[in-house]
């Protein structure tokens, strides 16, 4: 086989998502009929195509660089990709409704939008080198800038996409600055190459450390980690609820692997540098994300604090994978991290969909308070949101519970016991305000004027689905996290 069949064979799911957002691009210029546009199951069939192209990959051992090292085929962009499909079809098919009675599906924006952000995000899992990253993470961040801003008339989303904007663009530049230092100190932009010169110990050290620095803050700003924060709850609230989900669920998978591709395939050599800025980062995310939580009224800007308390527990994960001479621990460390952002991103999904299913004409479910008495309007939707907050809680048997388990005994097992009880203190804390929103859902008394909770039937399944799994991988989670560390051990050298 050429080397260029070669090339787009393995690349197959990128230039997918490209046809087809051009497809759908086109079938809504050429649609004479604004209310019957197919363009929301074109983009869904996208999708369902992706996953199973993606998963036929992965089970035929799909696997290999190609782009001259640019791109890279391994079973953890396999579980990458295939869990942001999964994620934006079921942001997609929640938000729907709320998009078309807001006024935000004028044209096929919304759909090509989203499939250009989940390509940039594709480009992120699957980069073996600077400029891809780079590449895939201006995709998704420029993508994303224009859903926020969708609807153009709300002064609000308008802010949030202004902040963002202005905010990404400083992140970008860290990025991009402590991508150069790396560069120039070590002469290469592959990542294997990277990691092989500091192996060898050729390395410039001084100006290796001062990018690995600017590299650790560009991912903080991108996983929303403190002090790096600040854009979050901001956004989170300012952005239409459908485009908040759109932003909150695929990008941390997406940010995730990048994180994983630079610090542990490329700068693994210098572990000893960036674990203690992920260790400060992450007890901040946890005290600031928790405590700051408590005060919100708000229901979209405690979700978004509550995500800076959680990508606390990722990081704490991250630090505990360096563990000289042993691989099987570093390993299990890593693959607990990526075990606590997959299950994550469900609950997100679960949690922002409720306030979607809520919201309706003129009305947006964004208070605590707009969830009083939902028991006696829909039990099955208040038992639902019962899941969801008592798994971000950590509280078993949920999936939330096993994810903080794995990572606490990541840290146990690397030595950093204090570190394990730091957590235990503020996941005991941030329960409270989880506990808040159940007490709102099943002791409060309706509004007066609380209308039923009408929802389509496949919006009802995919979240009854969605919190089945919230309970299943809860109570048996070996095979998931299983697979998490089979993928970090056969795709990641450390």
């Amino acid at each position: 086989m050429m080397q260029s069949q070669i090339d787009f064979a393995l690349a197959a799911p990128e230039i997918l998502a490209l046809v087809f957002g051009l497809a759908i691009l086109l079938v809504d210029a050429v649609s004479t009929h604004p209310e019957r546009k197919p363009t929301f199951w074109l983009t869904i069939l996208s999708l369902v195509v992706l996953t199973v192209v993606s998963a036929v990959q992965w089970s035929s051992g799909v696997a290999g660089k190609t782009f001259n090292g640019l791109y890279v085929a391994d079973g953890l962009s396999h579980l990458l990709k295939i869990s942001s499909y999964i994620a934006v079809a079921v942001t997609l098919i929640y938000g729907r409704v709320y998009a078309q009675v807001r006024d935000m599906m004028r044209g096929g924006e919304l759909y090509v939008l989203t499939l250009l952000a989940l390509l940039g995000q594709m480009v992120m899992i699957s980069a073996g080198n600077l400029i891809s990253i780079y590449l895939g993470l201006e995709l998704m961040s420029l993508a994303l800038y224009a859903l926020i801003a969708l609807r153009r008339d709300n002064v609000v989303a308008t802010e949030a996409a202004m902040k963002y904007f202005v905010l990404g663009a400083l992140a970008s530049g860290f990025l991009l600055y402590g991508m150069s230092m790396v560069y120039g100190a070590t002469g290469h932009l592959d990542l294997a190459e990277v990691a092989r010169v500091i192996a060898e110990g050729k390395a410039q050290k001084l100006a290796l450390v001062f990018g690995v620095v600017f590299l650790v803050a560009g991912l903080a700003f991108k996983l929303g980690a403190v002090p790096f924060h600040m854009w979050v709850p901001d956004v989170y609230q300012g952005s239409p609820t459908a485009v908040t989900l759109i932003l909150g669920a695929a990008p941390k998978l997406a940010a995730f692997a990048i994180t994983l591709r630079l610090l542990v395939d490329g700068l693994h050599g210098l572990a000893g540098d960036w674990q203690p800025m992920l260790m400060i980062l992450a007890v901040l995310s946890l005290a600031i994300g928790n405590l700051t939580a408590i005060a919100q009224s708000n229901f979209k800007r405690m979700l978004a604090y509550s995500t800076i308390s959680h990508m606390g527990f990722v990081l704490l994960g991250l630090m505990s994978g360096s563990v000289a001479g042993k691989p099987d621990a570093a390993a299990a460390a890593y693959g607990a991290s990526l075990f606590y952002m997959i299950t994550y991103v469900l609950t997100t999904l679960g949690s922002f969909g409720i306030v979607l299913l809520l919201s309706r004409q003129g009305f947006e479910c964004e208070q605590i308070d707009d969830l009083k008495g939902l028991n006696r309007r829909s039990p099955w939707h208040a038992a639902i949101v019962l899941l969801l907050m008592f798994s971000l809680a950590g509280i078993p048997p949920l999936a939330g519970f096993y994810a903080k388990l794995a990572v606490l005994q990541a840290l146990v097992n690397a030595g950093h016991v204090t570190l394990a009880v730091i957590a235990v203190v503020f996941s005991l804390i941030g329960a409270f305000y989880y506990l808040r929103v159940v007490k709102t859902v099943y002791f409060d008394e309706p509004a007066a004027d609380a209308a039923p909770v009408a929802a389509t039937c496949g919006q009802r399944g995919v979240l009854s689905i969605n919190g089945a799994l919230i309970l299943i991988l809860g109570i048996v989670p070996g095979g998931l996290m299983a697979v998490c560390e089979q993928v970090i051990q056969n795709s990641l050298k450390f």
